[in-house]
C-alpha cells in the first residue's frame, strides 16, 4: 500500500487531527512519514535570495517538527523533517516528488470562504500540483477543553508541542 507519507504540520493546533490519522495509517502500512512544514513569512521566502540567518520562527519550527518527529519515533514509527520555505502548496507538490512519496496526508480547515477566495487553499494546489495521492482529514481546531494525547499546548503560545515539553 504506502510507504512513505508526506505530512504537511501547520505548527498549529490544526496538526493534531492529521497525526492522530496518519499514526494508523503508518502502522497499519508499515509506512514511513516524512514531516514538512512550509515557513512562509518574509524572511523565510528570502532567506537564500538575501543570505539571511534563519528566523526565530523558522528555528521553532525546526524545533516543533523534531520533537513531533521523535515523538511518533517513540511509537516505533519512523519519521524525518524536513523544513522549506516559499509558497506552501507548491513546496509540499514538490517534496512529494523529491522525497519519493506514495501519499500527502494533510489536514484542512474547511472553507474561508474570503480568503479561499481571494488565495485559494493550500490544499487545494496541492491537490493540483501533486502527482501522488492526497488526503484531506478536516482538522478542528480545539481551544479548550482536555488536552490531547498527541500535543499539550505552551500556555499562550498557541503553538502545541508533544507531550512532556509543556509547562
Amino acid at each position: 500500500m504506502y510507504k512513505r507519507i508526506l505530512v504537511p504540520l501547520e505548527h498549529s493546533p490544526y496538526d493534531e487531527s492529521i497525526l492522530t490519522h496518519v499514526r494508523k495509517l503508518a502502522r497499519h502500512c508499515s509506512a514511513s512519514l516524512v514531516l514538512i512544514h512550509v515557513a512562509d513569512g518574509w524572511a523565510a521566502r528570502n532567506v537564500r535570495q538575501l543570505h539571511l540567518r534563519e528566523s526565530e520562527e523558522m528555528r521553532e519550527d525546526r524545533e516543533y517538527l523534531e520533537e513531533v518527529a521523535a515523538s511518533l519515533e517513540t511509537d516505533g514509527i519512523e519519521a524525518e523533517c524536513v523544513l522549506a520555505a516559499g509558497s506552501p502548496g507548491a513546496e509540499i507538490a514538490d517534496a512529494a516528488l523529491r522525497e519519493g512519496c506514495d501519499l500527502i496526508a494533510m489536514s484542512t480547515h474547511g472553507h474561508r470562504f474570503l480568503q479561499d477566495l481571494l488565495y485559494g487553499s493550500v490544499a487545494n494546489e496541492v491537490r493540483h500540483l501533486s502527482r501522488a495521492p492526497v488526503l484531506l482529514v478536516r482538522g478542528e481546531r480545539r481551544v479548550s477543553g482536555p488536552q490531547s494525547s498527541v500535543f499539550a499546548s505552551h500556555e499562550g503560545s498557541g503553538r502545541p508541542t508533544p507531550p512532556g515539553d509543556g509547562p
